[in-house]
C-alpha cells in the first residue's frame, strides 16, 4: 500500500476509536426489531455448528434470554439492531487443544441471524470488543478465566 493510503486507514481508525458506542434512546426507538424470537438456540446452534472446530464437544453457554439492542455505526463497523444473546464459547483449536472461552454476541431479526460480533470465523480487533461491551450490557459481563 502507498503512504496515501496507509494515512487514511490511520486517521479513520483514530477517528473510529473517538466515537462514542453510547446509543440514545432516539436510536434505539428508530429502528424495528421485529418480533422478540422463539427458536433463537436452534438459529445459533445451526450458525455455530458450521464455524465451530469441534461443533459437538464444544461448550456453548447461552448467557441471556434475547434483549433488544442497537449496535451504532462506528468508522467502518456497520449500524445494527436485533434480538441480542450473549453466547459464551469453548472450542478446540486446530490442533485438538481446548481453548479459553470467548465472548459472542448474536443479532436475531425475524428468526434469522442478521449479524454477530466476535464469531469463531472472524478475525479482527473491533468483534472481541463489541462482544465484551455488549455481553456486559446485556447483563452477562465476560470474565476471563485466567
Amino acid at each position: 500500500m502507498n503512504p496515501r493510503t496507509l494515512t487514511v486507514i490511520a486517521i479513520s481508525l483514530f477517528l473510529a476509536a473517538c466515537q462514542s458506542t453510547k446509543v440514545s434512546q432516539e436510536e434505539m426507538d428508530a429502528v424495528n426489531y421485529g418480533p422478540q424470537p422463539v427458536r433463537w438456540q436452534e438459529e445459533i446452534k445451526g450458525y455455530l455448528s458450521l464455524r465451530l472446530k469441534d461443533p459437538t464437544n464444544a461448550v456453548v453457554e447461552y448467557k441471556n434470554e434475547p434483549k433488544q439492542l442497537y449496535q451504532k455505526q462506528i468508522g467502518l463497523d456497520p449500524q445494527v439492531h436485533g434480538w441480542a444473546v450473549c453466547v459464551w464459547i469453548r472450542d478446540r483449536t486446530k490442533a485438538g487443544q481446548w481453548q479459553d472461552p470467548y465472548p459472542m454476541v448474536v443479532f436475531i431479526r425475524n428468526e434469522k441471524i442478521v449479524f454477530v460480533n466476535n464469531s469463531p470465523d472472524s478475525y479482527g480487533p473491533s468483534g472481541p470488543l463489541y462482544a465484551r461491551e455488549q455481553c456486559k450490557t446485556l447483563g452477562a459481563p465476560f470474565k476471563e478465566t485466567k
